[in-house]
């Protein structure tokens, strides 16, 4: 037992050092298993252990297991410019940033007990939501992002009850870590002009950079049922509660010589800062059929409630005027159909195809920070039995973004400083997965 909680403890520093950057910033990617199947249904295939995020009532179906996997997730996002312009009507310099995507590296661990016949209970370690891009600081976008680094732990001690042969109910809490970092210029030369206090000149010719930094925990909690009509036919119906932190950090800022009186009159210096923001909701229902002795149909719908995620602002405690980005971020659906093939009592063959909508509402409300777009998943898996206690799963996935996501922002308002960002996004997302399975 001290074992375990000392890999639980170092896997928790391991997580709260990683990002990515997936569908919105939600990550799906919580076991190896399900990332064959695309995730189709996660809520009542009931595979392994990693059916504690995905439906805890699950656990009664399951031997006791510990499960250790990765995940490596490699998102490209590439920016093409198309006429971005300053408040004043000139070109915004600096390129197109490259490729803002950040490789990560994703871990999760799962602990599963079985209480007698009726009880089981799970610990789940997990990072559910997370999102990373950087570009350079004289890249064209500069001022709405240079960096955006958002990286979660999870922590979700989980019970289940067999209520009947055919029904069995779940839940659990989660104890929530959030940190996150934000950078990017501003254009002090443009808003000395603006204020009278500079030539015309002097726009883009002197930029701050301003990085903030914050942190938070934060409780939510998650429930699940499973339901078997027959012996070959499971259905899986789960909630996760949204979650809302109020991060607390700071803003240090690196401000060239000549404007440093400019910036201590609007308040830029360093000081504490303040952030909420929430986490959505998520509510899934899948269902499992075994058609054959050798072939398992799933499929899965969830909705995320994105449409929490109003607006991002920053409040700073010297006084200086909020940091407001609108997001307006809708509701969405992921649907996702699967196939298993159970080849023999050793290896199993898994294909899924999933269709992601992003919350963006539309290419105004899109930013560098996430440049997300309606995705296609077509992902494959393999899992191998070495022993009635030893297991091994490999898993793959290629998200295809869709219609490259524009922007499309306008120099008013919030951005007015900012600039008239506008350019087409190339994007794509590569995972690849692996975990052992150890019954005892």
């Amino acid at each position: 037992m001290k074992g375990l909680k000392r890999l639980v403890f170092v896997c928790a520093l391991f997580l709260m050092v990683q990002n990515a950057h997936t569908a919105g910033f939600q990550l799906i990617e919580q076991g190896v298993s399900g990332l064959g199947n695309a995730y189709a249904g996660g809520a009542a295939s009931a595979e392994d252990a990693s059916t504690i995020f995905f439906n805890p009532a699950s656990m009664t179906r399951l031997p006791s297991q510990f499960i250790f996997g990765l995940h490596l997730i490699s998102p490209s996002a590439k920016f093409k410019n198309d006429g971005s312009k300053t408040v004043l009507g000139s070109a915004l310099k600096g390129g197109d940033g490259g490729d803002g995507g950040e490789n990560a590296l994703i871990p999760n661990l799962y602990y599963l007990r079985r209480l007698g016949d009726s009880y089981a209970f799970g610990l789940g370690v997990n990072v559910p939501f997370g999102l990373a891009t950087k570009y350079p600081k004289d890249w064209v976008g500069r001022y709405h992002a240079v960096e955006s680094d958002f990286k979660t732990l999870n922590i979700n001690p989980s019970l289940a009850y067999k209520v009947t042969d055919s029904f069995s109910i779940g839940g659990g809490i989660n104890i929530q870590y959030a940190e996150a970092t934000l950078s990017n210029m501003v254009d002090l030369g443009t808003a000395g002009f603006l204020a009278g206090a500079l030539p015309v000149t002097a726009s883009q010719n002197f930029d701050a950079f301003a990085e903030l930094k914050g942190d938070a925990w934060a409780l939510g909690w998650n429930l699940g049922i499973l339901f078997e009509p027959t012996r070959d036919t499971r259905i899986g119906l789960s909630f996760r509660s949204k979650t809302n932190f109020k991060l607390e950090g700071d803003v240090k800022y690196d401000v060239p010589l000549a404007v440093k009186p400019l910036a201590t009159a609007n308040k830029m210096v360093n000081g504490d800062v303040t952030a909420n923001i929430t986490l959505p909701a998520i509510a899934s229902v899948s269902v499992y059929h075994r058609d054959s002795e050798k072939l398992a149909l799933m499929a899965d719908i969830s909705s995320t409630g994105w449409s929490d995620f109003r607006e991002l602002r920053i409040k700073f405690k010297s006084g200086q005027s909020d940091s407001v980005t609108t997001e307006n971020w809708r509701n969405t659906l992921r649907t996702s159909v699967g196939a298993s093939y159970y080849a023999d009592e050793k290896n199993t063959f898994r294909f899924g195809i999933a269709y992601d909508r992003t919350p963006v509402p539309d290419p105004q409300h899109r930013t560098p920070r996430i440049p997300d777009g309606d995705r296609t998943w077509v992902a494959a898996g393999y899992g191998y039995k070495y022993s009635q206690k030893l297991s091994f799963d490999l898993g793959a996935a290629y998200l295809f973004v869709l219609n490259d996501p524009k922007i499309d922002k306008t120099a008013t308002g919030e951005d007015t400083l900012r600039g008239a960002l506008k350019g087409t996004y190339d994007c794509n997302v590569k995972i690849l997965s692996a975990s052992v399975n150890y019954t005892f």
